[in-house]
């Protein structure tokens, strides 16, 4: 699980003082491999109660992923120059039947959508490849050449994105790249459509916003290793792509592992209200620094009446904290700032798109859906600072906050990337920390001590597995994972407290419509009953 990094075989051996793995002794890989298993009565039955909150029936978002389809890769497979596989959607053909029991069917549903795949004209001039990376790329014509913005996760995506529209529009030259912000997949590909020659030379201009640079290499490097190993189960790299396994990340189906970069900004646009011409196309910026990223930016094409909105505003909930780990986002900006795009570019807008998912045409659409993005991230803050202020603690609002129907039963609002629960307790965390003031939390014992103390007052870990069982019966999965996961840490080696504890995230996974939280869930569920294939996790 991801409580504690796996100990590669290779690794020497701690001759410091530093405090040592709970579960050192946990096998890395089981003998005997367990296959997952079926969705209970309870999940079952939770999965139904889908349709009752959200219109299944909705066909618009699928109509508008569809909208504008030029051409795609006749086998969307893509690979590293000695042929290395790094990124294959054949594995989600199993995307095409309806939603099994093991799927929350409205992720299912998202899953869907962001299957789709291809190169696609959002109006003349404009293009967007989707479903190569975790990320969009959006190109842009120039008089002479291409504007890339955001150019995917990695250089081999990049490339294969930038042929399909050289082949499928036009074979011109690129002339700049623009980063909307600084997160990896929405950089790192950028030596698959730029050199560092060209860049030197003046030939292409690398365009980001103010502190692009340092928050690119602060996110990456500082604590880059602890957050590559837990994006490993944040996106499911450790499970099978199935309806047992991974089926997406939300914000698109998972990232792809190639051949990561950067290339420094040329020019930082650094105030709302700066213009740049490029290429004889003209650009007005947006400065939304501390919303989705540290440093990220919104822009406007006067002359087409389109809008970018960076990550900003994306067809799911997005994380005010990210699973992955990164610093707590703050909503109350995000809000602001949506506000503000909506003032300064919705009356003159005819078509929204974004670094993720697909575009939405007509000033009327674009209008309600960045209205509602930016009341769901103040609604969000405001509740639980409400509740907060009332006395509540952070895992008490999380449980009582709900979104007005409104909100709710928009797909763009639904959490498959973020969620209401973990959102909610960021914003607590960004005001108030991780100490909830009640000071028998103040130093609480470290997870291996004081669970062998919980199990021998509970009576032994045999009782405590017994009452387990009858929980699991019931349908209380997060009991019994919460209640057992204290067995496992005061004896990883107890092969049924770990299966009985698998058990009950696997039906937890199979009922979360985050995709983080499916993959999350599931990937603990495979390293409790088989171990984890340390190679798939990145260091």
């Amino acid at each position: 699980m991801p409580y504690n990094r796996p100990t590669r075989s290779n690794e020497p051996k701690s001759t410091t003082n530093e405090p040592k793995s709970t579960t050192e002794d946990v096998i890395i890989l089981a003998a005997e491999s367990i296959e997952p298993k079926d969705a209970t009565t309870s999940t079952q039955s939770a999965n139904a109660r889908v349709v009752d909150v959200i219109d299944l029936d909705d066909t618009s978002d699928f109509e508008r992923a569809a909208k504008g389809f030029i051409a795609s890769l006749d086998d969307p497979q893509i690979k590293t120059t000695d042929g290395r596989v790094i990124w294959d959607l054949n594995e989600y053909d199993f995307l095409d039947q309806d939603a099994p029991s093991t799927t929350n069917p409205s992720l299912w549903r998202q899953a869907k959508l962001n299957a789709t795949h291809g190169l696609f004209e959002i109006v003349p001039g404009f293009y967007q490849v989707r479903g190569f990376d975790l990320a969009n790329v959006t190109f842009v014509e120039g008089k002479t050449g291409w504007i890339v913005i955001d150019p995917l996760t990695c250089a081999e995506t990049a490339s294969a994105a930038l042929e399909l529209v050289t082949k499928h529009v036009a074979d011109k030259p690129v002339k700049a790249v623009i980063h909307t912000h600084s997160h990896i997949d929405h950089f790192g590909g950028v030596h698959g459509v730029a050199s560092d020659e060209a860049v030197a030379a003046g030939e292409i201009a690398i365009i980001a916003p103010a502190g692009f640079a340092e928050a690119a290499v602060s996110e990456n490097v500082i604590a880059g290793v602890a957050m590559g190993r837990r994006a490993g189960y944040m996106y499911g790299v450790v499970l099978d792509k199935n309806a047992r396994g991974h089926i997406d990340a939300g914000l698109g189906k998972t990232t792809a592992v190639g051949s990561m970069g950067l290339i420094m900004p040329t020019d930082d646009i650094t105030a709302t209200g700066e213009t740049r011409t490029i290429d004889g196309v003209e650009i007005e910026f947006q400065m939304t620094p501390n919303t989705e990223a540290p440093a990220e930016m919104n822009f406007y094409f006067p002359a087409h009446r389109v809008l970018c909105m960076a990550e900003n505003c994306t067809a799911t909930l997005h994380n005010l904290y990210t699973l992955r780990g990164a610093r707590v986002r703050d909503g109350l900006a995000w809000s602001k700032y949506l506000d503000e795009s909506v003032e300064l570019f919705c009356d003159r807008t005819d078509v929204v798109f974004a670094g993720h998912h697909w575009p939405r045409w007509g000033t009327d659409t674009v209008r309600d859906f960045l209205t509602k993005q930016r009341d769901l991230y103040r609604y969000i803050h405001d509740q639980s600072m409400r509740m907060a202020n009332q006395g509540l603690t952070m895992n008490e609002i999380a449980e009582a906050i709900e979104l007005p129907e409104s909100l709710s039963r928009e797909f763009f609002d639904r959490g498959y990337y973020g969620s209401l629960n973990h959102d909610a307790k960021a914003v607590y965390q960004r005001y108030l920390g991780w100490f909830d003031g009640n000071p028998a939390h103040l130093h609480t014992l470290p997870p291996a001590e004081g669970a062998k103390k919980y199990v021998e007052f509970m009576g032994g870990a045999d009782t405590v597995l017994a009452n387990a069982r009858q929980s699991f019966t019931t349908g209380d999965y997060r009991w019994v994972a919460e209640v057992v996961n204290h067995v496992v840490f005061a004896d990883p080696g107890n092969k049924a407290a770990r299966h009985l504890e698998a058990d009950a995230l696997e039906q937890l996974g199979y009922q979360a419509e985050s995709g983080p939280w499916r993959s999350y869930y599931l990937a603990g569920t495979t390293e409790l009953r088989n171990g984890i294939d340390t190679d798939k996790i990145s260091d």
